[in-house]
């Protein structure tokens, strides 16, 4: 039997695309698809596949009718933590690409997420061995100056990106606590430091460089994704994982990709 998929963010640029290789994928079935805007529309037709027969249901009746195995949420910060509460408490895991989470939405989620699900803020394969890598260069390049620098489309909302936070956690986690420096200006002499950049503009689906600087030489280690296929491909992975995991809790794309 496929693994019925529900979507929330179902019109948006993210959900469209995992609508598609949903549909695509034949150990897959869109069970159903939630947005507020594009409500009645067939999520099949908005996402470029056809008719598959499944409308768009307004959000707001996602506890009322929600009803599959997984639920793939790429949406708000605040919309998600409720979709991942209304998702475990009918009993369907979760997997969650949305970003810009803050310490109390973390809380809620803990809270709440009685079911397994993968939460992390990047989808990508490419990304999670960036992370792996990263993590390698700090062990054996800790004293070096360390910078962190991502690049977004204009239309990002939260910044600096979730996957470059995982970064400075991963640097940290390796050098042990260092200061973080979102940007600079002024007068402001580099110390015991992470500092991180954020740029926005165009169409940059996303790019994340991380930097170990010493004197006389530095190392630039980066991940580019040109096309959100890359995000959309990792998350179909952690749908089909999660579907056979039947231990409670938060994992995440290391757990999927056995990294």
């Amino acid at each position: 039997m496929p693994v019925k998929v529900a979507v929330t963010g179902a019109a948006g640029r993210m959900g469209k695309l995992i609508v598609k290789n949903v549909v695509e994928d034949e150990e897959l079935e869109l069970a159903q698809a939630f947005d507020v805007r594009e409500v009645g529309r067939d999520a099949g037709e908005l996402a470029g596949v056809g008719s598959v027969g499944v409308p768009i249901i307004h959000a707001s009746e996602l506890e009322s009718k929600l009803n599959a195995d997984v639920l793939v949420d790429f949406t708000a910060a605040d919309a998600a933590v409720e979709n991942i509460c209304i998702a475990a408490k009918k009993g369907v895991k979760l997997v969650v690409g949305t970003t810009g989470f803050t310490d109390e939405h973390w809380k809620r989620i803990k809270e709440c997420c009685s079911v397994p699900a993968v939460i992390s803020p990047n989808f990508s394969v490419g990304v999670n061995v960036f992370w792996e890598i990263i993590k390698k260069c700090a062990e054996l390049l800790g004293s070096y100056d360390l910078e962190v620098l991502e690049i977004h489309h204009r239309f990002k909302k939260d910044a600096p990106s979730g996957t470059a936070l995982k970064a400075v956690e991963i640097l940290k986690e390796v050098v042990g606590e260092r200061k973080v420096v979102m940007g600079r200006n002024g007068i402001c002499p580099r110390e015991d430091e992470i500092g991180v950049f954020a740029i926005r503009g165009g169409d940059v689906v996303g790019e994340h460089t991380v930097f170990f600087i010493g004197m006389g030489e530095r190392i630039e280690i980066t991940h580019r994704a040109w096309s959100r296929q890359a995000f959309a491909g990792g998350a179909i992975k952690a749908v089909k994982w999660i579907s056979k995991v039947e231990e409670p809790g938060i994992y995440g794309m290391k757990d999927v990709l056995g990294l």
